[in-house]
Formats: C-alpha cells, sequence, structure tokens
C-alpha cells in the first residue's frame, strides 16, 4: 500500500454513537499512529470530537470540514473555523414546504437549528424532540429516504446529509469529508493516491457518502466493535 494519510470516522466506526473510545479503539488508534499520519473527520465540532475521545491527541476535522483542530504543544487548538451565512428565509420558505407536504407538521422546539458556523439542521421533529422519540423514529432511514431526492433537489447547491437520527443537515457544497480530506491533504503535503478514508456510512445521503461518490479508497465498518480485528491488515 502507498497509503500515508487516513482519516477516520467516529461514531458508528471506532464508537457507539456519543461514546467515549474503548480501551480497544485507543489501541487501535496508538498503533495506526505509529504507521501512518491519522485525523479524525467529523460531523460534529470539534470540542464535542476531543472531548467524546477523552482528549486523544489528534488532528481533528470538524464540521464537515468547516472547522480544524491541533495540538500545538500538547494544547488542543483551534485553527480553523470556517463561518457562512445562510439564507434564513429561503431554509424556512422551503423547510416549511416540505413539512407541509410530507405531513411533519407537527414538532417539538423550532423548526430549523442554524448553527454557529453556518450550517443547517432540518430536524424532522424538532429540535426539542425528546432523546427517545428521535431514536425510534427513523434507526433505518426509510422515512428521511422518502424524502432525500426532493430534499438534495431543493438544495442542490448545497450538500445534504441524512443526519443523527430524525434530521437532515446541510452545509455549503464544498464542505464534505471527501474536499475536506483533498483540502488537508494538499496543505500538508499528501496525494489524493495516498490516503484512506475509514467509515460506516457511505450510503448515499450518509456522512461519508462524498468519500465513495467521489472516489476516495475507503474502508467500510460494518460494526464498530470489530474495527480493531478488521483494520488488523493495515498494520500486517
Amino acid at each position: 500500500m502507498n497509503k500515508r494519510l487516513i482519516g477516520l470516522d467516529l461514531d458508528g466506526t471506532l464508537t457507539q454513537h456519543r461514546s467515549p473510545l474503548s480501551p480497544e479503539a485507543r489501541a487501535l488508534l496508538d498503533e495506526l499512529g505509529a504507521r501512518y499520519k491519522i485525523i479524525m473527520v467529523g460531523a460534529g465540532n470539534a470540542p464535542r470530537i476531543y472531548r467524546q475521545m477523552e482528549e486523544y491527541p489528534i488532528d481533528i476535522i470538524a464540521n464537515y470540514g468547516m472547522q480544524e483542530s491541533r495540538m500545538i504543544d500538547g494544547v488542543f487548538t483551534i485553527i480553523r473555523d470556517d463561518r457562512v451565512i445562510p439564507d434564513k428565509e429561503f431554509f424556512m420558505r422551503e423547510c416549511s414546504r416540505l413539512r407541509e407536504k410530507y405531513g411533519y407538521t407537527s414538532y417539538a422546539g423550532d423548526s430549523l437549528e442554524f448553527h454557529e458556523s453556518g450550517m443547517v439542521t432540518f430536524p424532522l421533529l424538532g429540535t426539542k424532540a425528546a432523546i427517545e422519540d428521535k431514536l425510534a423514529f427513523d434507526p433505518d432511514r426509510k422515512k428521511r429516504h422518502v424524502l432525500y431526492p426532493e430534499v438534495i433537489e431543493v438544495f442542490k447547491d448545497y450538500s445534504v446529509f441524512v443526519g443523527g437520527s430524525s434530521s437532515f443537515d446541510i452545509t455549503p457544497a464544498q464542505y464534505n469529508k471527501y474536499d475536506a480530506m483533498v483540502r488537508y491533504g494538499r496543505e500538508n503535503g499528501y496525494g489524493v493516491d495516498e490516503m484512506l478514508y475509514i467509515g460506516d456510512d457511505f450510503g448515499d445521503g450518509g456522512g461519508d457518502s462524498h468519500i465513495r461518490l467521489k472516489g476516495m479508497d475507503y474502508v467500510q465498518i460494518e460494526d464498530y466493535r470489530q474495527a480493531p480485528s478488521q483494520l488488523r491488515f493495515l498494520l500486517d
């Protein structure tokens, strides 16, 4: 293999959703890091990923590439934090129309979440929905895949992800995991053919889908508990 840079997803790949690293996953990162440059590439923000990893010292590309952090002299440091200003009127109008068309007019909290970064979350159950309702809503994503073709047509100038348990995440088009890794590689001396991405969510609308669609080499993890054994070939 000619790989020098490995990008890793966290939730569903190395850990259960929003859970800390197991000792086995931490040991895997240590071993991979001794042979390759490894980075985390996530949908959440960098401080959350860093806390979830219990302060594992690693470069983090966050918010689908809108944010980047590094360890500088042993200190977690955000070195880039891109911000955009979304067209709130456009988002409110189109998401309201989608709710009316598909019957999601009853929701808890707000209809949309506008993040500080400019990323927009369209939560079908609302921003204040109970966690148990969200987890039970669409575990196989079939409900959101009914809407997905129209959502990506409406937001054709954006990257659209089937996010979380009951939402869509929408970012400017250039912010996705493929372009995020290419940007990191360009700035740090790695070509695309030297990159490998490891994730679990490569289906249409998945957080890792742009990696597949745009042609970067990848490994799909079916069960995060099996990641250490599944990735053993990288260390042989």
